[in-house]
């Protein structure tokens, strides 16, 4: 069990990478601090040509608990969000964490989050869809069909017993990113995902699964394209030879 004895605040950083988000990055951002819960929020943008990075930079004058990193191209998911992991290492957070910028994660499961962190028993947690009282909200049935079976798939391949592993509303300790040793990660897109959730699982990282109710974007049009998927299921056979128990 992996348990905290300090009486300092544990300090949290939130990564949330955009890509054409003008029309939902600030609202994001206003609901995150209405939640009261003293996260520190990482944008990491990607070059939006719709001037989401013009729009997080007049957010920053208003919001002292936002930084952002600007990447002169987009470089994708996964990359992204190793960028953000790095930052917050180097810059000595407790926790670091992963949003989308799209309201698909809702701002109010924060308070479970903070609830669980507060309690020092977990190196990494998974807001999850596919554990008692989570779900999916708007999806039609072809999705959740093959979300589902994703997970199910991915959790046979791998022998990992963690019910939702492609979700992307997770938070893992310093300790845990360390342990995944970030420079090693060989997946993009969605498989990201899953290949950090195996190496922390075959690390021997404490995790605990928590309910989210996952709602398809309020704007925009949804990344998620048929070749993605595709991809993802022969990209799960190599992760398995690849990462070492």
């Amino acid at each position: 069990m992996f348990v905290i004895y300090s009486d300092r605040v544990m300090r949290t950083l939130i990564c949330i990478p955009t890509y054409n988000e003008a029309d939902n990055i600030a609202p994001l951002i206003d609901a995150i601090n209405a939640q009261g819960a003293g996260f520190d929020l990482l944008v990491i943008d990607d070059a939006s040509p719709d001037g989401t990075g013009r729009i997080v930079a007049e957010c920053m004058a208003q919001h002292d608990n936002l930084t952002m990193l600007e990447r002169k191209e987009k470089g994708g998911l996964a990359s992204a969000y190793i960028a953000g992991f790095k930052f917050g290492l180097e810059k000595g957070y407790d926790y670091v964490g992963e949003m989308d910028a799209d309201f698909s994660h809702s701002p109010e499961a924060l308070q479970e989050v903070q609830t669980l962190l507060d309690t020092g028993h977990y190196q990494f947690l998974i807001g999850s869809r596919y554990t008692a009282g989570g779900g999916t909200k708007n999806w039609g049935s072809i999705r959740r069909l093959i979300s589902r079976f994703g997970s199910l798939y991915a959790r046979s391949i791998l022998r990992v017993p963690i019910a939702d592993m492609t979700g992307g509303f997770n938070f893992w300790s310093a300790d845990c990113l360390r342990a995944i040793n970030l420079d090693q990660i060989v997946s993009e897109g969605y498989v990201f995902q899953i290949e950090l959730k195996t190496r922390a699982h075959r690390a021997g990282m404490a995790f605990r699964e928590f309910p989210i109710i996952f709602e398809d974007r309020r704007v925009g049009q949804s990344k998620m394209t048929r070749s993605i998927i595709f991809e993802a299921f022969y990209k799960v056979i190599r992760l398995r030879f690849a990462i070492k128990r």
